[in-house]
């Protein structure tokens, strides 16, 4: 009797679950028709429109090209609507292919975003497909990932990278049992590996396995480990992609095998590991020359992915411009806005005392990254977008907006841009034949938006653009009108909406208010929030 109880109870919740999730999309459909859009592709194509777009289920079966721009629509060039078929009136829109987030995190226990608030975040803003760089474990990740798979939740594709020997009951102290972990870690069915370093016979030994098995991977090259253990020494070894840039400058060291750590520092001092940060490039081969050719052309050569993560560590050249973003005030919960603030304890919360110093340097630092990362894809080298948001004031799904901007700020035309944020994002992942680009036979991820994003990358925003009218008044453009994956269609701004109201509920629970570091209120000691 109590194991039928139990089971009516998760029936009836999965029910309601499910029609809450079901307000916010519909289909897939036997047929779906997009009308008119002006279809901006992520294979580097200039935009064309207007077209129709057919969907069957969760395929494209056709695209149309109907007529020419300010011109009536030739109606005998369109395809037909089935009797069950569905349409979208996109005259005047722009359709593009769902975006990908090569480094998504889905939130955190510290932060306290729950995948709902995440993955909402992420549809709203026309992100279809995000690989996961470690999370909460893998079986936590790889529930998530059926249910989406499944339709049963409102979230994007997901690839699933475990975090190097996590779940695992030994320690990782050798290169046996290195391949034994990824043996295990394949079994268990990750997509593939995320790592930190460790020594380089292990690394060479996980790698090696982890590629005989398909497997992707990753790495965020830890300092800890990258003296010995640098780019290079991952990409011939068959690393598949480097995630932010660490271990980047280090590859492209001339005159010393060490960055300059001052005698005080302690990796463990946020502060010491984030300004020291900011003035590695300044110590690598000065752009374009011999050492820093070399290195660059090898790494082509090797196929190899860079994901550089602009954004995550913006706020180290402007955190006022961070901390003030105008989606804090509605978008951001109040635990994650606690963990954010000035902490030696929280990842990346590291204002101890940050002023004009470290921000000069991290503009030059940016200067000298992007340098490289725009010369890279102009040889031909594969960049992809990644947000890492949850931490340093950059917020899901907003945050990956900001770091399309930041690759146009690199020197990206905006039809690299687009495909840097989809073509290249389903190569890397080896799914190029699924999905990042509108084609016959691919899946149905795609986006649908009434402005124009090449003219303005901010309309991409879930708060859209300003935009001065023609009655000398300042309206609100833009934000992503309907975010399709598999088939399916979301209607993002209703998907935005939702998190605005669950912020909204989170702070009226505590009667709390965003507040500016150092000007914390009172109301604030009776709250039961806390840091991790």
């Amino acid at each position: 009797m109590k194991k039928l109880i139990t089971t009516l109870i998760c029936l009836l919740f999965f029910t309601h679950f499910y029609a809450q999730e079901k307000k916010f999309s519909d289909g897939p459909f036997d047929q779906l028709i997009i009308r008119g859009a002006t279809l901006i592709n992520g294979n580097g194509s200039p935009p064309l429109g207007p077209v129709d777009i057919v969907i069957e289920k969760n395929i494209i079966k056709s695209i149309k090209n109907v007529g020419y721009p300010g011109v009536d629509i030739i109606e005998s060039r369109r395809p037909k609507l089935s009797q069950k078929g569905r349409e979208i009136d996109a005259e005047g829109m722009y359709v593009l292919p769902g975006f990908i987030d090569m480094h998504g995190h889905i939130g955190g226990t510290s932060q306290g975003a729950e995948p709902d608030y995440v993955f909402k975040l992420w549809l709203g803003h026309g992100i279809t497909t995000v690989r996961e760089p470690g999370g909460r474990g893998i079986d936590y990740s790889l529930d998530l990932k059926k249910k989406s798979n499944d339709n049963e939740i409102a979230a994007p594709r997901l690839i699933i990278y475990s975090r190097f020997g996590s779940g695992f009951d030994k320690e990782i102290t050798s290169a046996e049992i290195a391949k034994e972990w990824v043996r295990y870690n394949a079994k268990k069915g990750a997509d593939g590996i995320k790592f930190f370093g460790a020594e380089p016979n292990i690394m060479n030994a996980a790698l090696e396995e982890n590629n005989k098995l398909g497997l992707g991977s990753a790495m965020h090259h830890a300092q800890l480990n990258v003296a010995r253990w640098n780019v290079l020494n991952s990409a011939r070894a068959g690393l598949t992609s480097m995630e932010h840039w660490y271990g980047l400058p280090e590859a492209l060291f001339d005159d010393k095998t060490i960055q300059n750590y001052p005698a005080y520092y302690n990796y463990s001092n946020e502060q010491h590991r984030f300004e020291e940060a900011g003035k590695l490039w300044e110590q690598a081969a000065k752009p374009y020359s011999d050492h820093w050719n070399n290195v660059m052309n090898e790494l082509i050569e090797l196929d190899f992915t860079l994901d550089p993560t602009f954004n995550i560590y913006e706020a180290s050249r402007d955190l006022h411009r961070a901390r003030r973003a105008e989606w804090h005030e509605e978008y951001t919960l109040p635990s994650l806005w606690e963990f954010y603030q000035p902490s030696r304890i929280s990842h990346g919360s590291y204002w101890h005392f940050w002023g004009t110093e470290q921000e000069i340097a991290w503009k030059q630092n940016y200067n000298l990254w992007m340098t490289f990362v725009n010369e890279y894809k102009n040889r031909g080298g594969r960049v992809t977008t990644g947000s890492d948001s949850g931490f340093i004031f950059q917020l899901y799904g907003f945050a990956y907006i900001r770091e399309l901007e930041l690759l146009r700020e690199a020197g990206f035309h905006p039809i690299e841009v687009i495909r840097a944020a989809t073509l290249n994002g389903a190569e890397a992942l080896g799914m190029d034949d699924q999905i990042g680009s509108i084609e016959i036979g691919k899946k149905a991820d795609l986006l649908i938006i009434e402005e124009n994003p090449l003219e303005n990358l901010k309309v991409l925003y879930g708060t859209g653009a300003i935009k001065l009218n023609e009655k000398n008044e300042a309206v609100r453009v833009g934000g992503v009108k309907y975010t399709i994956k598999d088939g399916i269609v979301f209607d993002s701004k209703l998907l935005l909406k939702d998190v605005k109201e669950m912020v909204r509920r989170s702070k009226d629970d505590i009667k709390y208010e965003i507040y500016q570091p150092g000007n914390k209120k009172d109301f604030m000691k009776s709250s039961n929030i806390t840091k991790d």
